[in-house]
């Protein structure tokens, strides 16, 4: 377990427990097991960054306290540098960059995400709400809804997150896009 998720789920647990919600609430808010929850809660399993934001969403704060510990503030605009967005590493086969981590009450989470050229298939995650993606370099298929659909540099691509899906970089190239989630 690495310390990252540890902190995440420290955090999660304690504004959790500060709404009065029990373990089997919040993971039936969220539409899953229980033991996965609490997995999740006590850093055993990496958090997908969509179910992080979905528990954000539950508890009311910005996805920017569970990921640093610390308030967003900004609340007329947010400059995110070239290369200084915040590093979430939360699965194994996407490296998520937050874009916008300090401005206060977004209605999307924007992230650059980078897919490394694997063998397997990806693994599918729904979320509530929608997501745009846009491919900044390389080639990725989607899976989404029994569909797999590629998308080259420039194409991109909206849809309801509810329905499983999942990214694959192809022609053995890692593949970059910006993804907003709302």
């Amino acid at each position: 377990m690495n310390e990252f998720n540890k902190n995440i789920g420290n955090r999660i647990r304690e504004l959790r427990e500060l709404s009065d919600k029990t373990t089997k609430e919040f993971a039936d808010e969220l539409d899953i097991e229980e033991n996965v929850y609490e997995k999740y809660e006590s850093g055993e399993l990496d958090i997908p960054a969509s179910f992080l934001n979905e528990i954000a969403h539950i508890l009311k704060v910005d996805l920017s306290l569970l990921l640093t510990g610390e308030e967003t503030r900004m609340h007329i605009f947010d400059v995110t540098r070239k290369g200084k967005g915040i590093s979430v590493d939360r699965r194994k086969q996407y490296k998520y960059e937050n874009l916008c981590n300090k401005f206060i009450h977004k209605k999307a989470e924007m992230f650059v995400i980078t897919v490394d050229p694997r063998e397997d298939e990806p693994t599918l995650n729904a979320h509530a709400g929608q997501e745009f993606n846009y491919i900044l370099e390389g080639t990725m298929k989607i899976y989404i809804h029994n569909n797999e659909i590629i998308l080259n540099e420039g194409d991109s691509i909206f849809f309801d997150s509810r329905h499983k899906h999942g990214m694959k970089a192809m022609n053995n190239e890692k593949v970059k896009f910006l993804a907003a989630i709302m």
